[in-house]
């Protein structure tokens, strides 16, 4: 069993460790939460695109806004949200939502948020409109965009608003600034140790982490005497599955970056040379040196600006929590929200900063301004899910919410001694992780993937064509290349060109570092995980497959993406017999099958249905079946002002 789970951990290519364990239940709490997740992922899209225009100007009028007007900033006032087929979702039900998904989060922003106030009124401190748009205005030039691309970047990636950027980071940071000006320079030394941080010298390496100090030992003799076998022992004993599962590279290792005992050992090693057995933390760690990577060649003077404004920035968060704490700790504040006692006697008010009110009103608006497009999302996919449901004349049971949540417990590991789920750790660890009452994760997550699965789980069955395929992805043999990736076909050309030129694995790997897009696979010089069969990747899997050890691939392109591939050889096919991970192999066969039923069932639903969405000034309307004119589906429409 043991050796089947470090399979498919190696396939996964996941974290070790406490990250591995917090990535692992994470995602499955997504893999709950797939009907919101799925609804998002289908309409962003069509939301961002219809609204471009409109996020264009409100981010022009944002330079234009004074401090308190960006404050005070309203969402639209209409008192229904959405219709979802002829059913309306109100203005009081969506805040009401909002506040209790986000309330708390959303009120210590706004406290702290009228503590700097208070504390920038004392020593006059102001911040112009002109102070606001110039530093959206450097934001954007540090990421090389321009400004309306910053901004639009922001709303599509980070689901950030311009009026929420601008009230909510840039006038913070602004007022921070200001009020640790004295606090946040830069000393001559701090410019150049970022320096050499960011431009200089770095030691190619590999690495084996393990946890058993004695084995670390014995292996270190046995490296030392024959150093070849390093990129096999990783394979065979790191327990850092990344880094293992290509022979043990690791991103090349910095100065000033990460445990400085690693990097006193890198940069003392010669090429080829074995570190000695290097302590950190639990583990025991041994590093070998693949060579040098020189420092950049720049003039310190050329980036001092940027560097200069990056210390800054990293000052300014230390600076900040200290004078949080300093503002907190001379400040009275009542947290109204959380106190029963107190909402008694202070109806409508959520909060008191030195004596000024913030009320419920205030939390509500400004919870639906920064989230209500995504709780509306939510809410109208239950909306549809509940009618699906009733179409279907199917409902979701308390025995069926607690199935799911055992099973998404049971999926990340959370299990007790008999190894069933443990539903009490598991609504533990969802609570503090997501910040939800136990009600509203089993209303916001739970329900939505319980309801799905009642709509599809019984046309899910696995074939024995799928547990075939599902056997040769997960023991079969694979690929061994290294990959060069790029961002045109020109360049594709280029780079292919001078490859076949020059086919040995030394001058493949300069190639890869010099020209792939890919951050990994350039660090690493076009080192990948090995090319399995069925990975969902056809055309890389089919060209892997046709070649020989040291032989050359044409160009393949994957999306909007082109690669180059060396073949490198052949791994085993693992000496496993179906019988021994039938039932393993079926059911991962069946999670994965069920998932795409799910979000293909949702798109059916939301495809046939009519949603006029207020809020996002949306619309969207079932196809006509009988030929008339009828608006396209992917196209938002605006409502008029009569419809609303």
């Amino acid at each position: 069993m043991s050796r089947l789970e470090t399979v498919r951990q190696d396939d996964d290519s996941r974290s070790t460790g406490s990250r591995f364990l917090a990535w692992t239940w994470k995602n499955q709490v997504g893999w709950m939460v797939v009907a919101a997740v799925i609804l998002t992922a289908l309409y962003h899209f069509r939301l961002v695109e219809g609204n471009r225009q409109a996020i264009a100007q409100t981010s022009r009028q944002t330079a234009a806004q004074t401090d308190s007007d960006l404050l005070r900033a309203e969402p639209p006032q209409h008192d229904v949200m959405a219709l979802v087929n002829g059913k309306d979702i109100s203005r009081t039900d969506l805040t009401s939502s909002c506040v209790q998904q986000y309330g708390r989060e959303i009120l210590g922003s706004l406290v702290n948020k009228r503590l700097i106030m208070n504390h920038c009124q004392k020593r006059n401190i102001t911040i112009s409109p002109e102070e606001i748009a110039a530093e959206v205005d450097r934001m954007a030039e540090r990421f090389q965009l321009g400004r309306e691309q910053w901004l639009e970047m922001l709303e599509q990636e980070r689901d950030i608003s311009p009026s929420e950027y601008a009230r909510d980071i840039v006038w913070p940071t602004l007022a921070l600034r200001k009020l640790a000006a004295s606090d946040i320079e830069v000393s001559q030394a701090e410019i150049q140790k970022a320096y050499e941080q960011e431009f200089g010298e770095m030691v190619r390496a590999r690495l084996i982490a393990l946890e058993d100090g004695q084995l670390a030992q014995q292996l270190h003799s046995q490296l030392t005497n024959a150093p070849d076998t390093f990129a096999r022992v990783a394979i065979e004993h790191s327990i850092d599955i990344n880094s293992a599962s290509v022979g043990g590279l690791i991103q090349p290792i910095r100065r000033h970056v990460g445990d400085p005992n690693i990097e006193k050992a890198a940069y003392s090693l010669q090429p080829g040379q074995i570190s000695s057995v290097i302590r950190v933390a639990h583990q025991f760690v041994i590093l070998k040196s693949e060579g040098r990577i020189p420092a950049r060649p720049l003039d310190a003077n050329q980036v001092q600006n940027q560097i200069v404004e990056k210390i800054k920035d990293e000052k300014l968060r230390e600076v900040a929590n200290r004078l949080f704490e300093k503002l907190q700790s001379s400040a009275t504040v009542q947290n109204v929200y959380n106190d029963p006692k107190l909402r008694e006697t202070m109806p409508g008010v959520v909060a008191m900063v030195n004596g000024d009110r913030i009320t419920m009103k205030e939390l509500g608006e400004e919870c639906l301004l920064r989230h209500g497009e995504k709780v509306l999302e939510s809410e109208i996919s239950q909306v549809l899910l509940q009618q699906a449901l009733r179409q279907s004349k199917l409902h979701v049971t308390e025995a069926d919410l607690e199935t799911e949540v055992g099973h998404a417990a049971e999926l990340a590991g959370v299990v007790d001694a008999n190894g069933e789920p443990d539903l009490e750790a598991w609504y533990k660890a969802v609570i503090a992780e997501q910040r939800l009452s136990k009600s509203q994760y089993l209303q916001t997550a739970v329900w939505p993937s319980a309801a799905l699965k009642k709509l599809t789980a019984q046309n899910v069955q696995v074939s024995e064509e799928d547990m075939q395929k599902g056997f040769e992805a997960n023991y079969g043999e694979r690929v061994r290349c290294r990959a060069i990736v790029l961002g045109s076909m020109r360049r594709a050309q280029e780079v292919w060109g001078k490859a076949r030129h020059n086919q040995s694995t030394d001058y493949f790997g300069d190639l890869a570092e010099e020209y792939s897009i890919e951050p990994t696979t350039r660090s690493l010089r076009g080192e990948v995980p090995p090319v399995r069969r069925y990975s969902g990747q056809p055309q890389l899997e089919q060209a892997a497959f046709q070649l020989q050890p040291g032989q050359l691939s044409g160009i393949i392109q994957a999306g909007d993406k082109f690669l180059v591939l060396r073949c490198e050889g052949r791994t085993e096919r693992m000496n496993v017999d179906m019988a021994q991970v039938e039932d393993i192999l079926r059911q991962d066969i069946y999670e994965k099958k069920l998932r795409l039923a799910m979000n293909e069932k949702f798109e059916e639903i939301r495809k046939n249905s009519r949603v006029d969405n207020y809020l996002a000034g949306t619309s969207q309307a079932p196809p006509v079946r009988d030929g008339s004119a009828r608006v396209r589906n992917d196209e938002a429409v605006r409502p008029t002002a009569g419809q609303r």
